[in-house]
């Protein structure tokens, strides 16, 4: 028997569910808001949520990470009476198990459930893998996704493609896979696509025989020989020559290649990652990557979350960094104020990861012969934006003075005074973080889905 939990704010829609689940033989709970749902999904732990998208305090697409992420880690079942291709795209990219339209006969929905159900239990009774992550710091919801994506490219041979924004930790990811497979007694071999001489290319990565070309004094041989037995990292896979990519597809289909000035085939068995920050299917779609290439590289898909989406994993982050550097110094491992940890949760990271080490080398470095780490020995760049985010967040404008004459009778209600309060707060907010939803929701402590639900309530739009 399975749990089911469906939130659904019309009361006649989430019975008809409710009575289709328990006619399967499962346990159902039916609650009509994002904000209950997510509650319930703590203690239920559900295995499969079957969610609405338009709701009373916000849009279920949204909370769709939520609630997969949450500790039962359902199953998603989005269920709508509008329909569209895009909510279709953004809900099964968003983690969805199916996206299905309602209707009178509520056609398919037993059958994904069914399936959905099956497919979960299968994956509880799995033994968890563990996986060797050396230097990947954090257990946040967002990192534990990873995880388990790093677990599923880890177990088989398949391609990887590795994707997340600059700093986020791209080729500690493909060493984690490497190091996790059965691979992991053969070379790591790393490509720095971007570095790569534009004449030198081939003969970088196919190698060359001596005479082959001006400078050919000795034969050499390629990154892609070294790699044999091993895994090939091909890190900004993106900046890759189109002249170059024709040459690559080939090779990958074949496992064989010609060195440069060779008249005789080399095979190499590695396997390859590969990463970027770009977006490929755009390149592919405007010519500038190929797209035979670009199916290739993907048979598996690991994406690195930015680290404003990772929570406490900047702390843990920063006290392995802070650790490491001392310990590489000789010196004590220095604590870490509350008010520096603060103001790293208060900055956004553009950098991500790579910016923040960057932060605390340079904080170690201000704080020789101090045993703490305080926010002044941060960057000043950095505390310039954490002093304007701390501004708004302790001093938002407070609900004008009443008349000390007024009586009781005049007073607004609770729950207008509240609105008031509330409705001035964000119009503050949005103002100080230019309508920046990453700054705004840290400042605020809100989700993305309750802030929206928040600016919808008092009518206020980004500015």
């Amino acid at each position: 028997m399975g749990r089911v939990l469906i939130v659904e704010d019309d009361l006649a829609v989430g019975q008809v569910l409710l009575r289709q689940v328990r006619w399967g033989g499962h346990d159902g709970l039916v609650f009509n808001s994002l904000s209950d749902g997510l509650a319930a999904a703590a203690d239920y732990l559900p295995d499969v949520v079957c969610l609405d998208v338009n709701l009373p305090d916000g849009n279920g697409l949204d909370s769709i990470p939520s609630f997969a992420e949450s500790p039962g880690r359902p199953e998603v079942l989005v269920l709508t009476g509008r329909a569209s291709a895009a909510d279709a795209e953004k809900a099964i990219r968003g983690g969805a198990w199916d996206y299905l339209c309602k209707s009178d006969e509520y056609k398919g929905f037993s059958d994904s459930l069914h399936r959905a159900l099956a497919y979960h239990s299968i994956q509880e009774q799995a033994a968890p893998r563990n996986l060797d992550l050396g230097r990947m710091i954090g257990c946040s919801p967002a990192m534990k996704a990873c995880h388990e994506r790093l677990a599923e490219a880890s177990a088989c041979d398949a391609k990887v493609l590795v994707t997340g924004e600059s700093g986020t930790g791209k080729e500690l990811a493909a060493w984690a896979i490497h190091s996790n497979s059965d691979r992991r007694d053969k070379s790591f071999v790393v490509v720095d696509c971007a570095a790569l001489p534009p004449e030198l290319v081939e003969s970088m990565l196919f190698g060359h025989r001596r005479g082959s070309f001006t400078g050919a004094t000795e034969s050499r041989v390629g990154l892609v020989e070294q790699a044999d037995g091993g895994t090939l990292f091909l890190d900004e896979v993106a900046e890759l020559p189109m002249a170059v990519q024709k040459a690559f597809l080939r090779m990958l289909q074949e496992k064989k290649f010609r060195p440069v000035g060779s008249d005789r085939e080399v095979s190499s068995d590695f396997r390859l990652v590969a990463a970027t920050n770009r977006d490929l299917d755009q390149m592919a779609s405007d010519g500038t990557f190929r797209a035979d290439l670009l199916f290739r590289l993907r048979a598996l898909t690991v994406h690195l979350p930015p680290l404003h989406e990772r929570g406490d994993d900047v702390r843990e982050i920063s006290l392995d960094a802070v650790a490491r550097i001392c310990e590489r110094q000789g010196v004590r491992t220095k604590e870490l104020s509350p008010e520096f940890i603060r103001a790293l949760s208060l900055y956004s990271w553009p950098g991500n990861v790579r910016e923040l080490l960057n932060a605390i080398e340079q904080a170690v470095a201000k704080a020789w012969g101090h045993d703490t780490l305080q926010p002044v020995h941060l960057p000043t760049a950095l505390r310039a934006t954490v002093a304007k985010a701390s501004f708004v967040e302790t001093h938002a404008a407070p609900a004008p003075a009443e008349d000390e004459t007024r009586t009781a009778v005049s007073l607004p209600s609770l729950e207008e005074h509240r609105n008031k309060v509330t409705r001035r707060y964000l119009e503050e907010l949005l103002r100080a973080t230019r309508s920046d939803v990453n700054l705004a929701c840290g400042i605020s402590m809100l989700s993305r889905s309750r802030f929206y639900a928040l600016l919808k309530e008092h009518g206020l739009a980004r500015q």
